[in-house]
C-alpha cells in the first residue's frame, strides 16, 4: 500500500551529482531536513565524467566568461584547503609552437588568470623554454617557447562522495538507486512519489531542487504545472585513458588547429588521461560512450604534440560524460556557456521549485551557496551561509599538509604497506582510520581482492560511501579498476550480494 512517510522533509533534492549533493550538505548545514534521491549511484554520471580538474577555466575568458571565472578562481583556492586529501596543485605546461593564437594573447589571458581571483596559494605564470626545460620531455618537436600556470586535480567522483557524507552528519538522509516518479504541488508544499529497491512511497516535502543533471527537463516533465521557460543543451564530453605519454608530474594544455583545447594530464601512476572533447548530444540522457570520430581526434592530438603513433588498440579505458548546459542559443559546443542558472518557479504562492541548469564541478559549492539564497525566503529558520572554508570529511588534517599526514599515518602503522597507505590516504584522508581500525598487517585487512583492494576498505565503502556494486568501487570510490586483475570485478560483486559478509 502507498503511503505518505511519516517524517516530512524541508527540502527533497532530485539527483546525486556534484550540485544535488553540495546543495544538501549546505542546506543540512541550515538545519533544514533533507531528502537527496539518486536513481542510480552517487556520481554516476556527468559527475565522474569531468576532466578532473578544480580550474577556472582559462578557455573561458576567450567567450568573455568573466564572472564566471573570477568565480571559479576563487573557489579554485577554497577547495584546495576543504579537501587536501582529494584536491592537489597541478602544473600545466601550454606549448606555443603549435598555438593558433599568438603568444601576446595566450599571455595576456594567463596575466588575467594570475590576478581575476586573488590568487593566493597558488605560483603564478612563467615561461620555459622547451628545448632545456624537462618539462618539455616527450613532445615532438620539442621546441619554441610553453607558458607554464597551476590549476588543481581533483577526484570528483570522491568530491561528490564526501559532499553526502557530510549532507549525511548533519543530519541529510540519502538514498540511492532511488526514482522520482511524480511530483504535485499539494497546499503550500509538494507530495513526490519515489520507487526504491523496497518499493513505491510517497514523501511530503516544503520545496523541491531539480538537480538531475542531464535528466533536469525530464524531471520536469513529472511535475504537471511545471515551467518550462528555460532550456538545457546537452554537450557530451569524452576521455581516453593511455599508457603513459611522457614522464613527470605536470600536464599539458594542447591547443589545435580548430582552436579547442585538449588536456594530458598523468593518471594513475601509470597512465596518461587525454580530452576532452565538444559534441552535441541529441539522444536522451543516459550512459555515454566515446564515438569513433571522438577516438580519432583525441589520438591525432597526441599525435600532433607527442610525435608517436597512439593506436585506438592502446587505449586502455575511456569514458563519456554528458554536460547539461543552460542553452543560451550557441551554435559552438565549445561556446556553450559554463556558468549556471538557477530557475526558482514559486511564482502566485506555489510551492518551490528550482531547477538547476548548467555549472562546473570547480564552482558547486557557490552554485549550492546561491541555490539556499533562492529558496531562503521559504525557510525563514534556517541558519546563514557556512561552507566556504569548512573542511570535507577526510580534510581534516593538520595545516592541510598531506605529506606530512600521509608520513605520521605510515609511521604509525609501519607494517602496512608504504603504497597501500599513501593511495587510502589520498582517497580517505583523516578517514583512514575508521578504515583501518586496529589492523596494523595486511592479514588485519580480511579478504583480498587483487591488487591492494582488501575487505576492510570495501566494507569501509558499503557501511559509510553508499557502495552497492563492483563498478561503484572500482570506478567510482576508487580508480582500481585499471590496477586490479579482471577476476576481481566478479568477486567483489558476489562478496557485495552475499546475505552474510564474513572474513574469508
Amino acid at each position: 500500500m502507498v503511503g505518505f512517510v511519516s517524517a516530512d522533509v524541508d527540502l527533497l533534492v532530485v539527483g546525486g551529482g556534484i550540485n544535488g549533493a553540495g546543495i544538501a550538505r549546505d542546506a543540512a548545514g541550515r538545519g533544514l531536513s533533507v531528502l537527496l534521491v539518486e536513481q542510480d549511484d552517487l556520481a554516476s554520471h556527468t559527475s565522474s565524467a569531468s576532466t578532473k580538474l578544480i580550474h577556472g577555466g582559462l578557455r573561458y575568458l576567450e567567450y568573455g566568461e568573466f564572472r564566471l571565472v573570477r568565480e571559479a578562481l576563487i573557489e579554485r583556492e577554497r577547495l584546495l584547503g576543504m579537501a587536501p586529501h582529494i584536491i592537489w596543485p597541478l602544473e600545466f605546461v601550454l606549448p606555443q609552437s603549435q598555438s593558433p593564437r599568438p603568444a601576446w594573447m595566450v599571455r595576456l589571458g594567463l596575466f588575467l588568470y594570475d590576478h581575476l581571483g586573488g590568487r593566493e596559494k597558488l605560483p603564478g605564470t612563467r615561461t620555459v623554454q622547451l628545448d632545456s626545460s624537462p618539462l618539455g620531455d616527450g613532445l615532438s618537436p620539442r621546441e619554441g617557447k610553453a607558458f607554464v600556470y597551476s590549476d588543481c586535480w581533483v577526484e570528483d567522483s570522491r568530491l561528490v562522495v564526501l559532499n553526502a557524507m557530510d549532507a549525511a552528519a548533519r543530519g541529510a538522509t540519502i538514498e540511492t538507486r532511488t526514482r522520482l516518479v511524480d511530483a504535485q504541488r499539494e497546499g503550500d508544499g509538494w507530495v513526490a512519489t519515489l520507487v526504491g529497491e523496497a518499493g513505491e512511497r510517497k514523501v511530503r516535502a516544503r520545496a523541491v531542487v531539480n538537480a538531475a543533471g542531464p535528466w533536469v527537463a525530464d524531471v520536469l516533465g513529472r511535475v504537471p504545472d511545471a515551467r518550462t521557460d528555460r532550456g538545457v543543451k546537452l554537450i557530451k564530453g569524452s576521455h581516453i585513458v593511455v599508457p603513459k605519454l611522457y614522464e613527470g608530474s605536470h600536464a599539458f594544455m594542447l591547443q589545435n588547429p580548430d582552436r579547442r583545447i585538449v588536456f594530458a594530464i598523468p593518471y594513475e601512476n601509470d597512465y596518461t588521461l587525454v580530452g576532452t572533447t565538444d559534441e552535441e548530444w541529441s539522444g536522451a540522457p543516459g550512459k555515454a560512450a566515446i564515438s569513433p570520430e571522438e577516438t580519432g581526434y583525441i589520438l591525432g592530438t597526441i599525435g600532433r604534440y607527442f610525435g608517436k603513433a597512439t593506436l585506438e588498440t592502446d587505449i586502455v579505458w575511456s569514458f563519456a560524460g554528458i554536460r547539461p548546459l543552460y542553452d543560451d542559443k550557441s551554435s559552438n559546443a565549445s561556446a556553450v556557456t559554463r556558468d549556471y542558472v538557477l530557475d526558482l518557479d514559486a511564482s502566485e504562492g506555489r510551492a518551490p521549485m528550482l531547477s538547476i541548469f548548467g555549472g562546473k564541478i570547480t564552482t558547486y559549492r557557490k552554485l549550492a551557496e546561491h541555490a539556499m539564497k533562492e529558496l531562503a525566503r521559504f525557510f525563514p529558520q534556517a541558519s546563514g551561509a557556512w561552507t566556504a572554508g569548512a573542511v570535507l570529511p577526510g580534510g581534516d588534517m593538520p595545516d592541510a599538509d598531506f605529506e606530512r599526514f600521509v608520513t605520521t599515518l605510515q609511521a604509525e602503522r609501519p607494517s602496512l604497506p608504504a603504497a597501500l597507505l599513501r593511495r587510502l590516504a589520498r582517497a580517505y584522508g583523516t578517514r583512514t582510520a575508521a578504515l583501518l581500525g586496529s589492523a596494523q598487517t595486511v592479514a588485519d585487512l580480511g579478504r583480498p581482492f587483487g591488487g591492494d583492494l582488501y575487505q576492510a576498505e570495501v566494507d569501509y565503502l558499503v557501511s559509510a560511501e553508499w557502495a552497492r556494486s563492483a563498478e561503484d568501487i572500482l570506478y567510482r570510490r576508487s580508480k582500481l579498476g585499471l590496477h586490479v586483475p579482471p577476476e576481481t570485478a566478479a568477486a567483489l560483486d558476489g562478496y557485495l550480494a552475499a546475505p552474510v559478509r564474513s572474513a574469508a
